[in-house]
């Protein structure tokens, strides 16, 4: 697919753990012909079956992949090179899928930048997260030398309470003890898929530290959280939690965009997402990041 000089080229990249699982994405390229060595590139990491889209409603109408949601927009929009993939057990990365195996994701995410960095030479410089991939988005910034000299990071809809608990637990539970786990059966990119949730899984999830922001977030990393205000699946006030989090920080900034009448997947508003994280981008580009609270529905009509 070609947009002016714009490419977009699907990669298949070795995992290194997994023998003969290829984690699959797409590289979108503002000068295609043009070196790549020492050119900077954005990650847009999807959300994926996990604890916190976990609900029997969403049952037969989930598509999380890399191409879901306002991904696909925002990486054909951005000023700059991009690249989104599915995690692994992933619409079309294999391997197998576990609802609390966020470390698994995390491991996918250092395979896809070392090969980005090796193969192609690019380098890291913003990060857009969307739910689960806030969080290890987070995880990959606060542990890892490439994610500390990143310049931007997008928290879309991320949890940080990890222990709130979903609407349809009951549910889970009676089929857990039932028969020791939860058939959740999904459409993901228009394919029906099923798979186990077992007790173990949510634990694992509920474990996931998000409090690493707090003492282990890089100090010069720009900030932008956007979360809808009618969001049922993460309550809103987790965005308050980090914006306190990742607010007290020199020389990074952080900017909370709180979407009025937007739901956890921004249904119906992702232009509204994409205009929200370009306007960041370019603001702070300019050297005009700051802290503050940015509330899209009430601007201009108060």
């Amino acid at each position: 697919m070609r947009t002016d000089s714009r490419a977009s080229t699907k990669l298949y990249i070795p995992h290194p753990t997994e023998p003969g699982c290829f984690i699959v994405g797409i590289l979108e390229q503002l000068s295609p012909t043009s070196p790549t060595h020492g050119r900077k590139l954005a990650l847009i990491l999807h959300g994926t079956m996990g604890y916190e889209n976990l609900r029997i409603s969403d049952a037969g109408s989930a598509h999380w992949h890399k191409d879901y949601l306002f991904q696909k927009r925002l990486g054909q929009r951005l000023p700059l090179d991009s690249f989104r993939f599915d995690f692994r057990g992933n619409h079309e990365t294999g391997g197998v899928w576990r609802q609390g195996a966020l470390e698994n994701d995390l491991e996918d995410l250092f395979a896809v930048v070392e090969h980005l960095k090796i193969v192609y030479g690019y380098v890291i410089d913003l990060v857009v997260g969307h739910s689960r991939g806030s969080l290890v988005a987070m995880r990959w910034i606060c542990t890892s030398e490439d994610g500390k000299k990143i310049s931007g990071f997008v928290n879309a809809s991320g949890r940080y309470r990890m222990r709130v608990k979903s609407p349809a637990a009951k549910a889970w539970q009676a089929s857990f003890d039932e028969q020791g786990y939860y058939n959740w059966t999904v459409s993901v990119a228009r394919k029906e898929v099923t798979v186990k949730i077992f007790p173990e899984d949510l634990e694992q999830f509920t474990k996931w530290d998000s409090s690493i922001v707090w003492d282990r977030f890089p100090p010069s990393v720009d900030v932008l959280t956007i979360h809808g205000l009618s969001d049922k699946t993460v309550p809103p006030y987790d965005a308050l939690i980090y914006a306190r989090a990742l607010s007290n920080r020199v020389p990074g900034t952080h900017t909370l965009n709180l979407v009025e009448n937007a739901d956890h997947n921004f249904t119906g508003r992702q232009d509204q997402v994409v205009d929200a994280i370009l306007a960041w981008w370019e603001a702070r580009e300019r050297g005009e990041g700051q802290h503050g609270i940015w509330v899209d529905e009430i601007k201009g009509k108060l």
